[in-house]
């Protein structure tokens, strides 16, 4: 069979969780089908980040251009990599640039295309693939042969396991980019240090947060429990907190020891990316909100006043 490739994406100038989540899957996969796998970057630094991906064979795509993501280029070489080693399946994160690759790649290039993809195993020759529809409310089976289909992944669908092999990195120039000219370069917001698919606390808030000036009441109460702030979209939408805070669909994945929403109303989109918790503790004044269903404990109170009391509690007990 014709190798399985993962374009992977990078962050801080290593490869990403979600992509590396992908490398696992694609070994696993490879492993049974009698395949290898090929992992793809694109940037200044993916040649030191592929270094350490789980994959037979490693391409480093550098050069003017690379340093931020540019939809035509990206695809370009994408692209062009789909040409050099006719992959039976690539795969990539379901985040935002991974969407937007992955529908344009399969696009233009007439591959089939499988987006939030949420399991994925052998099947005879081929993959039995699940994935997200009608918002997450649904999971879809169906059976994809190996006909180079791109493949978008829910990220935190499965853990990623250490690399099993090391590759030997080959770098390529980047493709031009006929009519395009960078003007300026935005840098992603920053959640600071904090990577809320990490922490096994999260303190999330929703739309009942009101507004920023009430975060702090959040911040404090995260701290004393030894948690994080996460948030929904609403509250990103808004500007209150920046998107790497976000948890759901568009947002993270996360799978926390605790799970305090405070304020979430619980829209499938939100769900979909909290629903592993371990626990999931939920404060709502409505209690008909779609976020008590998935609760194994709730409370009908103002958060406003419940934060800053649990967090005078909490205090006083570790005090």
């Amino acid at each position: 069979m014709e190798p399985l490739m993962v374009m992977a994406e990078l962050e801080g100038g290593r490869l990403s969780d979600p992509s590396r989540e992908c490398l696992t899957k694609a070994r696993q996969l490879a492993q049974a089908l009698g395949s290898t796998v090929v992992a793809a970057a694109v940037g200044p630094e993916a040649a030191a980040a592929l270094a350490d991906a789980d994959a037979d064979e490693a391409v480093a795509i550098t050069g003017p251009g690379t340093s931020a993501y540019s939809p035509s280029l990206w695809e370009a070489a994408a692209r062009d990599l789909l040409e050099r080693y006719r992959p039976a399946y690539v795969l990539m994160p379901n985040t935002t640039m991974g969407m937007d690759l992955g529908a344009a790649l399969a696009a233009h290039s007439g591959r089939p295309a499988l987006a939030y993809a949420v399991a994925l195993e052998p099947e005879g020759q081929g993959l039995r693939a699940t994935s997200q529809v009608y918002g997450g409310k649904l999971l879809a089976e169906v059976f994809l042969p190996p006909q180079g289909t791109v493949i978008t992944v829910i990220p935190g669908s499965w853990a990623a396991q250490p690399p099993a092999v090391h590759p030997q990195v080959t770098e390529l120039p980047a493709p031009a980019a006929a009519g395009i000219e960078v003007l300026r370069v935005i840098e992603p917001e920053s959640g600071g240090d904090v990577d809320i698919t990490r922490s096994d606390i999260l303190v999330s808030v929703g739309r009942g947060i009101q507004g920023p000036e009430n975060l702090e009441l959040a911040e404090e109460l995260a701290e004393v429990l030894g948690g994080a702030v996460s948030c929904s979209r609403p509250v990103v939408d808004a500007g209150w907190m920046p998107r790497s805070r976000q948890v759901g669909k568009s947002g993270k994945t996360v799978k926390p020891k605790l799970y305090l929403a405070l304020g979430i109303s619980g829209a499938p989109e939100h769900l979909q990316g909290m629903k592993d918790a371990e626990l999931i503790v939920a404060v709502n004044q409505d209690a008909k909100a779609p976020i008590f269903d998935v609760a194994q404990y709730g409370a009908t109170v103002d958060i406003l006043e419940l934060m800053p009391a649990l967090t005078e509690r909490l205090r006083g007990e570790a005090g």
